[in-house]
């Protein structure tokens, strides 16, 4: 008798009661679903089921399927490593959960598997290679066959930000910290750099020479310089060593991270220290500057210094040059640069000398203007009458604005022939026009010099004429010295009568015998037409009316000359004010 159809394939003995071998079937399964032992804490194979956004779900041949977190099968770009069908090792940490199904783990099954590995590795020592594979809280996700944490202080040897760059790189890690209970794994990239840098450091400090160039990676910026990683060892960039121009800080010209080629100027063998220069790498622009700059060529570039004497000019990297303020302008109105320039401001100038033992340029603006004292010359000729209006009254004189660049002077000597105090506030109002006559346009020494006196006759330019020698004078006693007396014999003019020359009879003070306001009658002994002094003498005018009477008298010719007779005295001016 042949089977029936949905026999086939069964241990079914012909006639044997159906329900009776469903029974027993079941309870076969049963046994053997309930002799397989699922404690929380075991690793179980299990067959992917299916894969969702946020959990992937596992049958481990439980009565219920297990969910598994879809991020422990991401690689570092997103992508998962699984798919349905697939068989897998999970950790087994929750027989059920709120939802009634049970709680696996991935990771804590490749952690448990890998585990002695790790822990050798950890003890010896000995680093592991890993890849980053995602930036999580306070570090980065590394896959070492499990999921370990690189806390971000153990990236580098410097704390770094940007954390994105590392994601996806494959490196060596040390493991520092493990907990097996827990499954946490701590990795540090940082402890390895450590020991390269100072396998590094031994074998730099070995082979550092002075004068060598070497390369460097930024590591710190401060106000006084930069601190270069050399490898192994720290040099120090003083500000003053950056570059061969001005620096006002560091961070103007280097960034943290830069590589640049330094020159070691000093070593210090005992303390290691190490001095670099950045300049020193370039050629010092002042070994050539007297090649690039000559005087008289004209030049640009940019104020990067001002100061109440003058402005700093950049003319090439390392290489300034000074404007005097004497050299801004023809007429000298600029007098503090402060108020005219500013920092930052690009002029043009002319240059007038180059220093290159002591690293100066000089420069002009005013080189490169027309000079108005050219014009001052050809339109104000020496001894012409010009009118202009006072601008100014100072002490020494009177300033004259004549509607040009130049300010004109009039000396308070050039005010009067005779009078040598006047009062320059009393006699003259700014704003007043006056007339003066042209003295001198001194285009080197830049003055410009009027005078009014020199519009009228010097009077002691004929006074030999006036009053020569023997002339016999009355005139007013203005003062009386120790000395002698002063007579005003013209306007602005006076002649001095010498004690000496007083009385015939000893004098012991000037004041015994004449006083301010007295007209004595005098006689011109001698004249200094250059030096502007005039002798007088009573004593000699007395001799001369005695004489002319006494010729009177005997109707006889003298057997001299007054003339003869004046040769004979002396007077002594050198007391004389």
């Amino acid at each position: 008798m042949s089977k029936a159809k949905w026999m086939e394939g069964y241990d079914v003995v012909e006639g044997e009661d159906v329900e009776t071998l469903e029974k027993t079937e079941f309870a076969t399964m049963l046994e053997s679903t309930q002799t397989k032992s699922f404690q929380e804490g075991e690793v179980f194979d299990g067959k992917v089921i299916s894969v969702g956004a946020d959990y992937v779900m596992v049958d481990i041949g439980y009565k219920q399927e297990g969910l598994v977190s879809v991020r422990e099968f991401q690689n570092y770009d997103g992508t998962l490593k699984i798919k349905e069908g697939d068989t897998i090792e999970v950790y087994l940490e929750k027989l059920e959960s709120s939802l009634g199904n049970l709680v696996l783990s991935k990771d804590k099954a490749e952690i448990l598997k890998a585990w002695d590995k790790i822990s050798d590795a950890c003890e010896s020592g000995e680093p592991l290679q890993g890849t980053v594979i995602a930036k999580v809280k306070g570090g980065l996700s590394v896959d070492i066959g499990v999921k370990a944490f690189l806390p971000g202080s153990q990236i580098d040897l410097r704390p770094t930000r940007f954390l994105d760059k590392y994601i996806g790189k494959t490196m060596e890690f040390k493991v520092i910290k493990f907990n097996k209970k827990r499954g946490n794994i701590v990795l540090s990239r940082r402890a390895i750099l450590q020991e390269e840098r100072g396998k590094l450091r031994s074998e730099i400090l070995s082979q550092i020479q002075e004068g060598m160039i070497v390369k460097g990676i930024v590591k710190n910026i401060t106000d006084y310089g930069a601190f270069i990683d050399l490898g192994g060892i720290d040099g120090l960039l003083h500000i003053t060593d950056i570059s061969w121009g001005r620096v006002k800080h560091p961070g103007n010209i280097l960034a943290m991270g830069d590589e640049i080629e330094v020159k070691i100027l000093k070593y210090d063998q005992e303390k290691e220290r190490v001095s670099l220069g950045l300049k020193q790498v370039k050629e010092n622009p002042w070994d050539k500057a007297s090649e690039n700059f000559k005087p008289g060529d004209k030049v640009s570039g940019e104020i990067v210094s001002v100061k109440d004497y003058g402005v700093f000019i950049e003319l090439d990297e390392g290489i300034e040059g000074l404007i005097h303020v004497s050299e801004m302008s023809w007429t000298g109105k600029i007098k503090n640069p402060i108020n005219h320039y500013t920092v930052g401001e690009k002029v043009d100038a002319q240059v007038i000398d180059v220093d290159t033992e002591n690293k100066r340029i000089s420069l002009g603006l005013k080189q490169l203007l027309p000079n108005p004292w050219d014009d001052l010359i050809a339109k104000y000729p020496v001894n012409s009458k010009t009118t202009g209006k006072i601008k100014s009254i100072v002490d020494f004189g009177i300033f004259v604005d004549l509607d040009e660049e130049v300010d004109a002077l009039i000396h308070v000597s050039d005010i009067s022939w005779a009078r040598k105090n006047v009062n320059l506030n009393e006699e003259y109002n700014v704003g007043d026009d006056i007339e003066a006559m042209v003295l001198s346009v001194d285009k080197e020494n830049q003055k410009f010099c009027l005078g009014i006196k020199q519009l009228e006759e010097d009077p002691w330019k004929r006074i030999e004429e006036r009053l020569p020698v023997g002339t016999i004078l009355e005139g007013e006693v203005v003062r009386v010295t120790d000395f002698g007396a002063f007579v005003e014999i013209e306007t602005g003019i006076e002649g001095l009568i010498h004690i000496s020359e007083l009385s015939d009879e000893r004098v012991e003070s000037p004041s015994d015998v004449i006083a301010k306001g007295d007209k004595p009658k005098t006689m011109v002994i001698s004249l200094d037409k250059e030096a502007k002094k005039i002798a007088l003498s009573i004593k000699a005018a007395k001799e001369a009316d005695a004489q002319s009477s006494l010729h009177q008298t005997k109707h006889e010719e003298p057997t001299s000359t007054m003339a003869d007779k004046l040769k004979d005295f002396k007077v002594d001016n050198k007391d004389e004010e």
